[in-house]
């Protein structure tokens, strides 16, 4: 008899009947075969479902940290723009020390923004594309059509 499985951790996913073998020398029936496929291609069905659930997961998780990496970026940006605001009174206040030192915390600060902004990105686009797994539901649909052609 087929036993139940466990795919990631998730509830146990059924297997059916128990697979019908036919006696050595004689050939299974059509009916037989047909039930056979389609309880094969209902676990296959489910299990890539379980599948693309788990990195649709994983996704949205990279996507969250992309968000808040972005958002951590944006108050850096303020703080920058503070900086440089001040740097620039203080450079007209003054000759040379003050406003270059403000200058100078202001460009690191936007350096900083820009990297983090840039890790954010890339993070979201890895989290916004299409998952493997409907790609590889989409061949077995094909595989399956295929070989019911034949």
């Amino acid at each position: 008899m087929i036993e139940d499985v466990k795919i990631d951790g998730q509830r146990e996913v059924p297997r059916g009947t128990p697979a019908v073998t036919p006696e050595p020398g004689k050939p299974a029936s059509l009916g037989k075969l047909v039930e056979q496929i389609s309880e094969q291609a209902s676990r296959l069905v489910r299990a890539e479902i379980a599948l693309a659930k788990a990195e649709l997961a994983d996704r949205a998780k990279k996507s969250g940290i992309g968000i808040g990496l972005l958002v951590v970026a944006l108050l850096i940006l303020a703080y920058a723009a503070g900086v440089l605001l001040l740097a620039a009174v203080y450079g007209l206040g003054t000759v040379w020390p003050l406003w270059l030192s403000a200058l100078a915390i202001g460009g690191f600060m936007l350096l900083v923004t820009i990297i983090l902004a840039l890790v954010g990105v890339q993070l979201l686009k890895k989290g916004t594309t299409q998952p493997e797994s409907v790609q590889r539901v989409k061949d077995d649909i094909a595989s399956i059509k295929e070989g019911l052609h034949r």
